[in-house]
């Protein structure tokens, strides 16, 4: 053996090195999101943006597809760990206004690749899993926040398990919209799921909503 020379390091600076490249590789899709979109963006444009070559970037993504599906994989596991908190806070309005602000934050940085899951959960069965996940997650929650408020737990309609699934779906459908006109939409957006959520607890809505 080379003086010096340790395999276990070795072995961890190339794993450090794939970890950046990844990592560049994701960015960059991210960014052609929002200056090509997805049906005009290549693995071409992928490579070339994260500073590789196409059969490089073949070494970690199949296809521009699963490139896409590790992207929103990234985005999701983010997207629930900054919303952890919510079904854990124990007064359900400062739930609700914070997981709305971090909702708004979310669709920010990361809206593009959020309509892009939404608009191929459908074709994509991975990332259709992996958004169907995620809602399942947001629905436990925001259950959870309904409970705390008086919300009844069961299977009726009115009651807090099949509130929180309309709840959810109604958020995302409403960010999705907002999210594509400007920053003050996603805003008006979460003072109105807000108010709806609020009221379907049962919850003054004053200092909550504008």
């Amino acid at each position: 053996m080379t003086p010096g020379h340790h395999p276990a390091r070795s072995r961890r600076a190339a794993e450090r090195k794939g970890d950046v490249r990844e990592r560049a590789i994701l960015d960059t899709c991210e960014t052609l999101l929002a200056h090509k979109g997805y049906d005009a963006m290549t693995v071409g444009d992928i490579a070339q943006g994260a500073g590789i070559t196409r059969g490089a970037l073949y070494f970690y993504f199949g296809s521009k597809q699963e490139v896409v599906t590790a992207l929103v994989a990234r985005t999701v596991e983010h997207l629930w760990e900054r919303s952890r908190a919510t079904a854990q806070a124990d007064e359900p309005r400062r739930a609700i206004a914070a997981a709305m602000q971090r909702t708004v934050e979310l669709w920010n940085e990361h809206g593009l690749v959020m309509r892009t899951a939404i608009d191929l959960s459908l074709t994509v069965p991975e990332i259709g899993e992996l958004w169907n996940h995620t809602a399942d997650l947001f629905i436990a929650a925001i259950t959870a926040v309904l409970e705390r408020a008086g919300v009844q737990a069961g299977t009726a309609p009115d009651q807090a398990p099949a509130m929180a699934r309309a709840l959810c779906w109604m958020i995302e459908r409403t960010f999705y919209h907002a999210s594509q006109e400007s920053r003050e939409e996603l805003h008006d957006a979460s003072a109105t799921c807000a108010h709806i959520w609020l009221t379907s607890a049962g919850l003054t809505t004053r200092g909550i909503c504008p």
